[in-house]
């Protein structure tokens, strides 16, 4: 187990004094020193303006800009901005003589900034202070182990556990070395978001461990940043997928993705669960019946989440690819549904409907629906109609629909005997 000591009495406004509202009087005049870290993979170069003078251009995913003085003493407007349109602001009120770090994290349409204070006593001889800040709110409440390379976590406990999303741990001190980070779901060492095979804290570093978010929602990325120094990505370098077998009259599926068996042979229609498998262009087998398919090889990005339909006539089925959003919900009080038909001999798009309203409409066999916001509720009815029939082909009546909600309704199987499956993903 790594050796360490919990720092008390260190809060997430302790760590991020300004954005907290404090660090500062009216009395204060002087200076302070602000530097932007872009934490988005999103954006490949940010800027920053803090009121109305430009101190940092062009920073880089992954990178920080140099320190800029901004005025201490009384708010200032700190603006986060991409080719001149303002993604983020802040409001914080910096102390004289300070260090500062914005970080900018999230997605495009969904860009948000922090604050964190680089402050923080340097702790002794051979050991580092860690703080992990957890920027990726969809993710939910993680826990990071920092062991040796070979370590396994079986029994391991997490050096620093239960960081919610939006939260920081506090200042955790270590005995400086090397490690290897792997950050985890609450209290799931199996739940594996982000493996690092190599860190090294340094004796008498102060250290951030800032998550963000990815495109699929529950993988994260990560930065190391330095108290005052240097700032490194440590991206999500595996992907998440499952294999959905919707081949019409009862076929046998097996799929293999880059050595890793994603669906054992079943019988469809069949939904599997996600897997952790290697980003970039893994070796895909898909089998139906016995007989192997000729299959192109998909490029699965790092942190996103992939679906692989295997759909259609059992003697000529077909493979599709989908990326799935697996974030949350920006807006409380709402849900997302989308629908991905798999239907064989069906020469149409389906429609979905909510409470009588279009969700979905015309989807094709093979692909999925664009996601579509709605509002939560206590009990609504939920239709799949096709063009080929006057009744819904797929119906849930008294539906609740739970605030913060992911939904896919799969269709599977052939025209003749459409089946129907709702999940709820989160």
């Amino acid at each position: 187990m790594v050796s360490r000591r919990l720092i008390m009495g260190v809060a997430v406004c302790a760590a991020m004094l300004a954005a907290c509202g404090g660090g500062g009087s009216d009395d204060d005049s002087g200076s302070a020193q602000i530097r932007l870290v872009n934490a988005s993979s999103a954006y490949s170069a940010l800027d920053l303006t803090v009121t109305d003078s430009n101190v940092a251009t062009g920073v880089a995913y992954g990178g920080a800009s140099s320190y800029a003085s901004a005025k201490a003493g009384e708010s200032v407007t700190a603006l986060v901005k991409s080719a001149g349109s303002t993604l983020s602001s802040l409001y914080p009120t910096l102390t004289k003589g300070n260090h500062y770090s914005l970080i900018a994290y999230g997605w495009s349409g969904n860009m948000k900034s922090t604050i964190l204070q680089e402050e923080e006593e340097a702790p002794a001889e051979n050991y580092s202070k860690l703080l992990v800040l957890n920027l990726a709110a969809d993710a939910g409440t993680l826990d990071v182990y920092l062991t040796q390379n070979t370590d396994s976590l079986d029994n391991a406990s997490p050096t620093i556990s239960a960081i919610a999303g939006g939260g920081s741990s506090g200042y955790t001190s270590v005995a400086s070395g090397t490690y290897r980070v792997r950050v985890t779901g609450s209290g799931k060492k199996s739940d594996l978001r982000l493996d690092i095979p190599s860190i090294t804290l340094s004796s008498k570093q102060v250290g951030s461990l800032v998550i963000t978010p990815t495109p699929g929602g529950v993988l994260v990325n990560s930065i190391l940043m330095t108290q005052q120094g240097s700032v490194a990505a440590h991206g999500a370098t595996n992907a998440r997928a499952r294999v959905v077998a919707a081949v019409a009259d009862g076929a046998q599926v097996n799929v293999t993705l880059a050595g890793t068996p994603l669906m054992p042979t079943s019988i469809a229609p069949n939904i599997g669960e996600y897997q952790i498998v290697a980003a970039g262009s893994p070796n895909l087998l898909v089998n139906v019946n016995g007989q192997a398919l000729p299959v192109a090889t998909p490029a699965l990005t790092a942190g996103n989440d992939y679906t692989v339909l295997v759909w259609g006539e059992p003697g000529a089925p077909q493979i599709s690819v989908i990326s799935d959003d697996n974030r949350l919900p920006t807006t409380s009080g709402t849900a997302k549904f989308r629908i991905i038909n798999g239907v064989a001999r069906l020469n149409a798009g389906l429609t979905m409907t909510l409470d009588y309203s279009a969700i979905a409409s015309n989807v094709l066999p093979g692909t999925a629906s664009t996601v579509a916001t709605v509002n939560s509720s206590a009990s609504s009815l939920l239709n799949v109609g096709a063009p080929t029939s006057g009744t819904p082909v797929y119906s849930v009546a008294s539906l609740p629909v739970l605030s913060g909600g992911i939904y896919t309704v799969f269709m599977m199987g052939g025209a003749n005997n459409i089946q129907g499956t709702l999940r709820r993903e989160r």
